[in-house]
C-alpha cells in the first residue's frame, strides 16, 4: 500500500510540474520574459549565434558559442550553406557500420527480405500438399498450430543465419538511427535541418507495403542530395523515386485508354480454365511468394475480363499532393480538372518489379533467375538487367493526349509531359509563396509576417528556386533575428531529442531503446501516414500527453537509463542544489531563463521524479509492429531486455536539475 501511494505521489508531483509548466509553452513567445534583451531591444550578439545555432541546426554543443564568436556568424553561416566545405569525420565514423545507407535498392530486397514470403516461397507446393492431406484445417489442434508456426521460425532463422539475412524491420531502425547521428554529431547542421525539413515536405510513409525498402534510397540519392540544391531537382527527383510512386500509387496509374489485348486476355482465361494449366499457374505464383488469397485475387480479376493493372486506370494521388503539398499549396489556384490533367501527364511512371523484395532473397537461396520479372522485361521493352525496384517510363501506359493545366497546353509527348508540368508548377508564383513561408514557418516564426515571407518568395522566384539563394535571403533579413523570433518555436520530438544531446555532450550509437523514446514523443521518423509529413507548429506538439513523455525522456537521458547512450555531468557537481541548478542554467538554457520557470523549478526540487518505463513494443519501428512476418522474424534471447531502460547512474540530485531543465519551457523552445 506505502508503494503504492508514493507512486501516486510521484505521479501527483510531476502533473503539478506539467501543469505550472504547460502555460509558458503554449502562450506566443514573450521575448521581455524568455531572454535578456539588451539596453537598446535587439538581440546581443551571443543570443544571435544562440538563435542561429538553434535555428539553422540542432542547438549548440559545449563551446560551439565561443566557436562561431571566433569565425564570425556570417562565416558560419556561409560554411553551413557550402557544407562540402566542412570536414565531418565524427560522424562518418559513427555511420560506418549502416551498410544500408550505401546498399541499392535491389541488394536490399535481397537481404532483408519479407520473412512471410521467403518462407512461403521456398515451401511452395509442399506446404499446400500438407494442407491438402488435411481434412479440416480447422480441426488443427492449437498445439499443432503452434508446432508449425515454431518450425518455420527455425527454419527461418536458418536460412537467416546461412544466407546472412537479415529482417526487414532493420531496414528503417538504420535510417532512424543515422538520422539520429547525423543530428546529434554533424557538423553540418543546416543540411540536416534540410533534409529533416524536406522529408516532411515530401513525405513518405515507411509502414505501406514496399515503401521501407525504397526510403534508404529516396533519402541518400534525392532528400539529401537535393537538400541545398534547386527546388525543381527535388521535385523531379520525388516523382521519379520509387518510394513516392509507391506511397502514392503512382506506379499503378495508367492511361484510361490502356487496353490488354483481348488475345492476350482471351489466353489467359483459357489457361485458368483447364485445371492442369491453372495448377502449374498457381504454383509458379506460390513460388513467387504470394499468399493463397492474393493468388485468387489475381485469378478472380483476370476472369473477370481484365487483369491488375487494367483495372487500376487513372490514379489521382500523386497528382492531387504534388500540387496541394509540394508546390503551389492548397489554395494555389488549381481546379480538379488539373488534377485529373497532371495525373495523365505522370501515366506509364512506373516501378519495374516493385514488389521485388518478396522474392529476391528465395531466387538468390534457390540459385534460380526471376522468370516473372524477366518476362515482365521483355514485354515492358526494357533491357532484362534492369534492377528490381528502379524507376521505369512505360510509354504504351502513358496517357497520349494533349493536356490542359493550369491554362497552358501540355503535348510534349511521353515523359516529357509530367516533366513540363513539374517546370510550370515550380515556376508558378504560388509556388514561391507556398515554399517560403513553409520555411519561415520552420526556420523562423509559426506566423512569420506577409511581408517577409513575401521577401523570401521574392528570393526564391529570382533564383529559380535556388535553395541557397532563397535561406541566405531569410538568414540575412533584418526580421530573422527580431527579438520576437528568439526563442519563439517549440522543438519537435526529433529536436528536443537531437538537442538534448548536443547540449550534454551526450555519447550514443543512436540505439533502439533511443528510437523507442523519439517514438514515444510522437515522432517516429518516416511514420507519419498522411502525406502532408509532420507539423511544425506549437500546436501540434504542446499538449500534456506530449509534455509528459517529453520530460520522460529528459529524465531518462540526464540519468543515464538509455542503454547505449550515456551523459557525463560531473560538471555540474559544484555543491547544494541551487549551485547545481544555477550552473545547469548557465551551461545548457545560457543564462536565460524566466523568473517564472525558476521558480518552478525550484519547488519541484524537493519533489520525486516518476519512473521511467520503456516497452519493446515502443522501441519497435512501425513496420516491425506490422510486419507480414512477425510470427516468422528471427528471436534472440534477451530482444525484450533490449527494450528496457537501465537503473539509474550519476548524482541524484544532478541528474535530477538536469532532466528538469531538459523539461523546462526554455529549453523546449528555440
Amino acid at each position: 500500500m506505502r508503494s503504492n501511494f508514493t507512486n501516486i505521489s510521484k505521479v501527483t508531483a510531476f502533473f503539478a510540474l506539467l501543469a505550472m509548466f504547460s502555460p509558458l509553452l503554449t502562450l506566443e513567445a514573450n521575448a521581455q520574459q524568455m531572454m535578456r534583451k539588451t539596453s537598446s531591444g535587439k538581440l546581443s550578439s551571443d543570443q544571435k549565434i544562440l538563435h542561429t545555432l538553434n535555428r539553422l541546426g540542432f542547438g549548440a554543443r559545449p563551446g560551439d558559442v565561443e566557436k562561431v564568436r571566433s569565425i564570425g556568424l556570417e562565416t558560419y553561416i556561409e560554411r553551413q550553406l557550402n557544407p562540402d566545405s566542412i570536414p565531418d569525420s565524427e560522424v562518418t565514423a559513427k555511420l560506418g557500420n549502416f551498410e544500408i545507407l550505401n546498399m541499392q535498392t535491389s541488394e536490399i530486397f535481397a537481404k532483408y527480405p519479407n520473412g512471410g514470403a521467403l518462407i512461403r516461397m521456398l515451401e511452395g507446393n509442399r506446404r499446400n500438399n500438407r494442407r491438402a492431406q488435411n481434412d479440416n484445417q480447422a480441426m488443427e489442434s492449437e498445439k499443432d498450430q503452434r508446432t508449425q508456426r515454431q518450425e518455420r521460425r527455425r527454419k527461418l532463422i536458418e536460412l537467416y543465419q546461412k544466407y546472412d539475412l537479415k529482417p526487414a524491420n532493420q531496414i528503417m531502425m538504420q535510417v532512424q538511427s543515422s538520422r539520429i547521428l547525423r543530428a546529434a554529431y554533424s557538423e553540418h547542421q543546416l543540411e540536416e535541418a534540410m533534409v529533416d525539413f524536406w522529408a516532411n515536405h515530401f513525405n513518405v510513409y515507411s509502414r505501406k507495403a514496399a515503401t521501407r525498402w525504397y526510403i534508404p534510397s529516396y533519402e541518400r540519392d534525392v532528400i539529401r542530395k537535393h537538400a541545398l540544391g534547386n527546388f525543381k531537382d527535388l521535385v523531379v527527383g520525388t516523382a521519379k523515386h520509387p518510394a513516392m510512386l509507391f506511397y502514392l500509387d503512382n506506379f499503378q496509374s495508367v492511361s484510361p485508354n490502356t487496353q490488354q489485348s483481348d488475345r492476350q486476355r482471351k489466353r489467359a482465361q483459357r489457361l485458368l480454365n483447364n485445371p492442369k494449366a491453372k495448377e502449374r499457374i498457381i504454383s509458379r505464383l506460390k513460388q513467387q511468394g504470394l499468399t493463397d488469397e492474393q493468388i485468387q485475387q489475381r485469378i478472380k480479376q483476370v476472369m473477370n475480363g481484365g487483369n491488375q493493372r487494367n483495372r487500376r486506370g487513372l490514379n489521382e494521388n500523386y497528382a492531387r499532393e504534388l500540387m496541394e503539398l509540394h508546390t503551389l499549396g492548397v489554395d494555389g489556384g488549381y481546379t480538379q480538372n488539373d488534377i485529373k490533367e497532371v495525373a495523365k501527364a505522370f501515366t506509364g511512371w512506373t516501378i519495374y518489379d516493385a514488389r521485388g523484395y518478396r522474392k529476391a532473397a528465395g531466387n538468390m537461396i534457390k540459385g534460380s533467375e526471376d522468370r516473372q520479372a524477366m518476362r515482365q522485361a521483355r514485354q515492358l521493352g526494357i533491357s532484362p538487367n534492369t534492377e528490381s525496384g528502379t524507376f521505369i517510363f512505360v510509354d504504351r501506359l502513358h496517357d497520349q493526349k494533349p493536356k490542359t493545366v493550369l491554362g497552358q497546353t501540355i503535348n510534349e509527348g511521353g515523359m516529357n509531359d509530367g516533366l513540363k508540368v513539374i517546370e510550370i508548377l515550380v515556376s508558378h508564383p504560388s509556388t514561391a509563396k507556398f515554399i517560403a513561408r513553409k520555411l519561415a514557418v520552420k526556420f523562423v516564426n509559426d506566423k512569420p509576417s506577409d511581408a517577409y515571407v513575401n521577401r523570401i518568395a521574392k528570393a526564391f522566384q529570382r533564383s529559380n528556386g535556388d535553395i541557397k539563394t532563397t535561406l541566405r535571403a531569410m538568414f540575412y533579413d533584418k526580421e530573422f533575428y527580431s527579438p520576437e523570433n528568439y526563442r519563439s518555436k517549440i522543438k519537435t520530438p526529433f529536436e528536443l531529442l537531437a538537442s538534448s544531446l548536443r547540449a550534454l555532450d551526450a555519447e550514443t550509437n543512436g540505439s533502439i531503446a533511443l528510437i523507442g523514446l523519439l517514438n514515444r514523443m510522437g515522432e517516429p521518423l518516416y511514420g507519419y501516414q498522411a502525406p502532408t509529413g509532420y507539423p511544425d507548429t506549437a500546436e501540434d506538439w504542446v499538449n500534456t500527453g506530449a509534455l509528459l513523455e517529453r520530460m520522460n525522456f529528459a529524465v531518462a537521458l540526464a540519468s543515464n537509463r538509455i542503454p547505449q547512450t550515456n551523459v557525463n555531468l560531473r560538471q555540474f557537481e559544484v555543491g547544494g542544489e541551487d549551485q547545481i541548478l544555477d550552473r545547469a542554467i548557465e551551461n545548457i538554457l545560457h543564462g536565460e531563463i524566466s523568473s517564472t520557470t525558476k521558480s518552478t523549478l525550484m519547488k519541484q526540487m524537493d519533489q520525486p521524479l516518476p519512473a521511467v518505463t520503456l516497452t519493446e513494443s515502443d522501441t519497435m519501428t512501425d513496420e516491425a509492429n506490422n510486419d507480414a512476418m512477425q510470427d516468422q522474424r528471427p528471436r534472440r534471447r534477451g530482444n525484450n531486455r533490449r527494450a528496457r531502460l537501465r537503473q539509474p547512474s550519476g548524482n541524484p540530485e544532478v541528474f535530477k536539475v538536469v532532466g528538469l531543465i531538459l523539461g523546462s519551457p526554455e529549453f523546449q523552445r528555440q
